[in-house]
């Protein structure tokens, strides 16, 4: 039965001296016989390959050269699953296996077990069990791999999952049970087991470091270290062997982390597109232009001048005229009110478009309202001081009618109380006056507009200006800037919507995956946007991407479903492909 035992014990170990086997049993390079081979079978083709050039008189440097190469590249990729086991862990005859998983935007999870169940010589005690999840975040996304078909090396960019290269930070969790009692530890590290026996269990977290070097084709080696603390809670024994408890304790603990793993890792083999001699252009030539990251404020801005980017914004101060600024929306109040009237001139419309906007950007993935800006206005009839009230009350009820129709917190809103709004109205004298205003203005009301526009300019008192204006001519021109002018003072102000665009992380791949087409590098930009070919922006480039990689069928597919959104570029593509079918 002990034997039995043994064996089973030891099935990680074989594991382990299994990976250990192949490591050593595989080749960094091979085919160095098909090599020798296809050398000779070159020399005689080089031969043939002269004596046609001195017979035909064409044949160019370049194809020599193509001919004594005679060798395409290949390209490696890593798998998303490799297995695992630590080399420092089995020195100290614990076993143990592991695997990661490579998740996107170099991240990978991982997991390790490893087992000790020998019985030790002289009364000591080594047995545990060990298990830890950890989370890898590594530093390269992009990498040089080596060809380990042909010793070449080829550059890797942004194929998914390829993260296994150069050095990593990780975090982990762990859980151990042991049973260890007459052991000394290096660096006079936990002392307490040398004399007597701990039975228990612990667990905590760690923080490391590590990097990875490429072996082979199926191997990795990496070295990590790091620190991770805990919590132990255990029995006390009198020796390795005794069974009679003498204590029972818990204390926190700090423990160092070495790693030198052996990982499985195959390399995937991914295919080369074929090169055709330059005779004639067999290919189509495709279009794939780039894409232009659009959001649902971007598409309203041309009929919607209340909409600005942030970047736009400017802060509000009583000496800009706001009435100047193109796209401003307005809503109206009745005199010395400040309740908000859908039915008051043409306040519905305006509403209801402040509320559209609003409700469009905020459901947009892309794009986020950041800022309302309201600016409350009062004319300038009344006291100075109702009006400053007037004006503010008037700023919070927009704010508040559109907080009932959308939902949008109050830290987006910016109100600015414009008062009295002396600046517009002057704004709009010197328009009349200019000749922009009322064509019919006689001689003697223009003179009288001239004296206000003098009187504005010259009392600083708000209630005084006031009150000469009124006097001004016995009240004749007080008269027509009332019935010209006043009306439109009468409203909250100026309002403005700023938004602010969420990154297009789309619109970014499918613009790398573009350039690369540019470049020809069809395999690597298929492999970007495969994973945004559910944006329909993707289907002209990948379709491309497609073809020039030889499934002409499946891009067919995507280039009319391209063409049928409006892509004039997949429409161009069509019209190419069927010209060369002809």
């Amino acid at each position: 039965m002990k034997t039995i035992n043994r064996h089973i014990h030891s099935i990680p170990c074989y594991i382990t001296i299994v990976m250990l086997a192949l490591l050593l049993c595989t080749p960094g390079t091979t085919r160095a016989a098909d090599g020798q081979q296809a050398d000779g079978q070159q020399m005689d083709g080089q031969q043939d390959s002269q004596q046609d050039s001195q017979q035909d008189g064409q044949q160019t440097d370049s194809q020599q050269d193509s001919q004594q190469d005679g060798q395409q590249p290949v390209l490696w990729q890593p798998s998303r699953f490799a297995l695992r086991t630590n080399l420092v862990w089995a020195a100290t005859l614990t076993p143990n296996l592991g695997f990661d998983y490579a998740l996107r935007n170099r991240w990978s999870l991982g997991m390790n077990a490893g087992l000790n169940a020998w019985d030790l010589s002289d009364d000591k005690k080594w047995k545990h069990v060990l298990v830890a999840a950890e989370l890898r975040h590594w530093n390269k996304r992009h990498g040089k791999n080596r060809d380990y078909e042909y010793g070449e090396s080829h550059e890797f960019d942004d194929l998914d999952y390829k993260i296994y290269n150069g050095g990593y930070w990780g975090v982990d969790v762990f859980y151990s049970h042991f049973n260890v009692g007459n052991v000394t530890f290096p660096f006079g590290m936990y002392k307490a087991v040398r004399d007597e026996r701990r039975q228990g269990d612990l667990a905590g977290a760690g923080l490391f470091y590590g990097y990875s070097w490429r072996l082979s084709r199926l191997f990795r080696l990496e070295a990590e270290g790091g620190i991770g603390a805990g919590y132990a809670w255990y029995d006390q024994f009198n020796c390795g062997h005794c069974g009679t408890r003498i204590g029972k304790d818990s204390k926190p603990f700090l423990l160092p982390k070495l790693a030198l793993n052996i990982v499985l890792d195959p390399l995937k083999r991914l295919p080369m597109p074929v090169v055709l001699p330059p005779v004639e252009p067999v290919m189509p030539v495709l279009t794939v232009s780039p894409v232009k990251p659009e959001t649902t404020a971007d598409m309203l801005m041309p009929d919607n001048p209340v909409l600005r980017s942030m970047a736009d914004y400017r802060p509000y101060d009583r000496t800009r005229i706001m009435r100047r600024d193109s796209g401003a929306l307005y809503v109206h109040f009745p005199l010395d009110k400040a309740d908000l009237r859908r039915d008051f001139r043409l306040n519905a419309e305006t509403l209801d478009r402040i509320v559209s906007i609003t409700r469009q950007i905020t459901a947009d993935a892309k794009s986020n309202v950041r800022l309302i800006q309201i600016i409350g206005f009062a004319s300038i009839e009344g006291r100075q001081d109702r009006n400053e009230r007037l004006a503010q009350r008037r700023a919070e009820a927009l704010k508040n009618y559109i907080q009932q129709e959308v939902s949008v917190p109050d830290s987006i809103f910016e109100l600015n109380n414009g008062g009295e709004a002396w600046a517009e109205f002057r704004d709009q004298l010197q328009e009349i006056l200019d000749g922009k205003g009322h064509a019919d203005m006689t001689e003697s009301t223009e003179k009288g507009l001239r004296q206000a526009l003098d009187i504005i300019d010259s009392e600083a008192t708000p209630d005084q200006r006031e009150q000469r204006l009124r006097r001004l001519n016995g009240g004749r021109t007080w008269q027509f800037l009332h019935q010209h002018i006043m009306a439109d003072q009468r409203n909250s102000g100026y309002l403005r919507v700023y938004f602010e665009r969420v990154p297009d992380r789309e619109a970014e791949t499918i613009n790398q995956a573009a350039e690369l087409i540019r470049q020809e590098h069809y395999y690597e930009a298929l492999a970007l946007l495969d994973g945004v070919r559910n944006d329909p922006r993707s289907w002209n480039a990948l379709a491309t991407s497609l073809y020039m990689t030889g499934r002409q069928q499946e891009a067919l597919t995507y280039f009319r479903k391209a063409a049928q959104q409006g892509n004039a570029d997949a429409q161009r593509n069509l019209k190419e492909i069927e010209r060369l079918k002809n």
